[in-house]
């Protein structure tokens, strides 16, 4: 039975996350965020915890002992992957699953539009920061770069780094259904920076 931990547990993706593996899995999940003492829980199957990704004692607290962590933020990531890099490293958990964006490479293609360099970029280049800094860790990790989000079906393909980025959206339950199945199969996408869109 897998401890999963989803930092970023309110948000969509967190959220979309979270519901796929409570229905698909019987994994043990703990909801981190800044809110999460707002979250109605399964308790025979989850614990919440509510704080900061930047306060490291309450972080550090979270990432114990668990085998997996997820995630899914929203502001100052060069900071949070900082920390989060800092606490694994502290509480010897490897295996990370990290949200960036799509584009953070130049990889999208001149059919989906623009593709800026992401270091000019003000929207980019915290996410480009984040990856970076995730890439040059000793963290079995793998960072998700998804298209924009829709509420559509399960649907979806992936590219590695280094490929053109196939398509402009993908649903928060494409990005959950990738995130279990990395949980599932131990050698899916080890060490990798995927792009993932609607197929």
């Amino acid at each position: 039975m897998k401890k999963v931990l989803i930092i970023g547990a309110t948000g969509s993706i967190g959220n979309a996350v979270r519901q796929m593996f409570l229905q698909a899995t019987d994994a043990q999940l703990t909801l981190f965020s800044r809110r999460a003492d707002r979250l109605k829980l399964d308790d025979t199957r989850e614990q919440a915890v509510s704080g900061n990704v930047t306060d490291d004692a309450v972080l550090s607290s979270a990432i114990k002992g668990q085998d997996f962590v997820f995630v899914a933020l929203s502001g100052d990531m060069k900071s949070f992957a900082v920390h989060i890099i800092k606490a694994m490293d502290k509480e010897q958990v490897k295996r990370l699953a990290f949200i960036t964006t799509m584009g953070i490479y130049q990889e999208i293609p001149s059919w989906l539009g623009d593709s800026p360099e992401p270091y000019s970029n003000g929207i980019l280049k915290p996410f480009r920061e984040a990856a970076d800094l995730i890439e040059n860790s000793d963290l079995n990790y793998t960072i998700i770069r998804p298209g924009w989000y829709t509420n559509g079906p399960v649907n979806y393909q992936i590219t590695q780094k280094g490929e053109p980025f196939g398509g402009h959206d993908v649903s928060r339950n494409s990005i959950a259904d990738y995130v279990v199945k990395l949980t599932q199969q131990t050698d899916l996408d080890n060490k990798s920076s995927v792009g993932i869109n609607e197929a």
